[in-house]
């Protein structure tokens, strides 16, 4: 039997991982545009806009590999 694993779940780890993501691209954006005295306002916006899209595309990404088992073992009990 499969365990059950909610949209929760799926949430939250679309959430911690943007987190991370985007820190990280709020990070490089600044450093591209670290001469501009707009470098802060231009990362963030970046930043911003990235995450609310690529958290769109990760949940349903996620919820696709959820629901096709690719490389997922169950173990059966041993009086079946």
């Amino acid at each position: 039997m499969s365990p059950k694993i909610s949209r929760k779940r799926h949430i939250a780890k679309t959430i911690t991982w943007r987190i991370i993501a985007s820190t990280t691209t709020f990070i490089l954006a600044w450093l591209f545009f670290k001469d501009d005295p707009h470098a802060a306002e231009k990362a963030t916006g970046i930043a911003i806009a990235e995450t609310i899209i690529k958290m769109v595309f990760y949940y349903f990404h996620e919820r696709a590999w959820y629901k096709y088992n690719f490389g997922v073992e169950h173990k059966r009990k041993n009086n079946e």
